[in-house]
C-alpha cells in the first residue's frame, strides 16, 4: 500500500509522510527515466507515477513478501491462516510464515497476508 500510495493505516505525521511521499517519487522518477522511451510513454499520468507504482507492485510484490519474512523462520505469527485447497480446513504456518503444498495449501509459498489490501497494522 505504500509503494502504491494508498496506506491504509498511517501513524507518522504529516512531515514524515510527505518525506517517504517524496522519496518515493524520486525512486520512481528513477524508474522511469531507465525505461525504453515506447514504455516511457505509457507511465505519463503525472509526477507521481501512480501508474508505474501499480504495476511495479504487481511484477513485484512476491518477491517483496519473500523479502519481507526470509528471516522469520519457523515461527508461527500468523496463527491458523492457511486455508486447505479443498476449503475444508485451516492450518498454523510453520515455514517462513507461508502456507505448504504438504499442509494442504492451495498456492505454495504464499504468505497468509498476501492479499493488498490488509491494512499495515494487520501484517
Amino acid at each position: 500500500d505504500i509503494v502504491r500510495g494508498r496506506d491504509l493505516y498511517i501513524r507518522n505525521n504529516e512531515k514524515k509522510r510527505k518525506q517517504l511521499e517524496e522519496k518515493l517519487k524520486k525512486i520512481f522518477q528513477e524508474i522511469h527515466n531507465e525505461l525504453d522511451n515506447r514504455i516511457k510513454s505509457k507511465y505519463k499520468d503525472n509526477a507521481n507515477f501512480f501508474k508505474l507504482r501499480e504495476e511495479w507492485w504487481e511484477a513485484n510484490r512476491e518477491t517483496v513478501w519473500k523479502a519481507l519474512t526470509c528471516q522469520t523462520g519457523s515461527h508461527a505469527y500468523f496463527g491458523s491462516t492457511c486455508i486447505h485447497s479443498d476449503g475444508s480446513s485451516q492450518y498454523q504456518t510453520h515455514d517462513k510464515c507461508r502456507c505448504t503444498k504438504t499442509g494442504g495449501a492451495k498456492h505454495e509459498g504464499q504468505v497468509p497476508t498476501y492479499f493488498d489490501y490488509v491494512p499495515q497494522y494487520l501484517r
